[in-house]
């Protein structure tokens, strides 16, 4: 398999376990010192240090009732993304934000995510 093809793969079981709460895979996919850093100023915001608080912050977001609607997997010489929709409601307040994730690969695995979104401030209203 090439590199590309690895890179593909991992994010298409990156969005599978997510989408399916599969904690546990989400937590083989990551180096052990991962970290994703997601803007804004609201609840999940800042950088999540280590794979554990990676799949802690996972497990929050997923909490919220996301759906996570996959557009495309993105893949460079070296590292993968993720681009996707994002929709949610909770009571009157809802999401809807399209996002890049893009996941920096190590030795097959996920060193780190940083996280691009089309909508901050919904996205401060929405993770309180």
């Amino acid at each position: 398999m090439s590199q590309y093809e690895a890179a593909h793969q991992l994010g298409k079981k990156f969005h599978a376990f997510l989408t399916a709460g599969d904690w546990d895979g989400i937590r083989t996919l990551l180096a052990d010192d991962a970290t994703w850093t997601l803007p804004g100023d609201n609840t999940i915001s800042g950088t999540a240090e280590g794979a554990d608080a990676v799949v802690e912050r996972a497990k929050k977001i997923a909490s919220y009732g996301l759906n996570f609607e996959l557009l495309h997997i993105l893949v460079s010489r070296e590292n993968m993304a993720l681009s996707l929709h994002n929709t949610a409601r909770r009571g009157e307040v809802r999401l809807d934000e399209y996002l890049s994730t893009v996941c920096r690969l190590r030795d097959g695995k996920i060193a780190s995510i940083e996280t691009y979104l089309s909508d901050v401030p919904g996205m401060n209203a929405f993770f309180v």
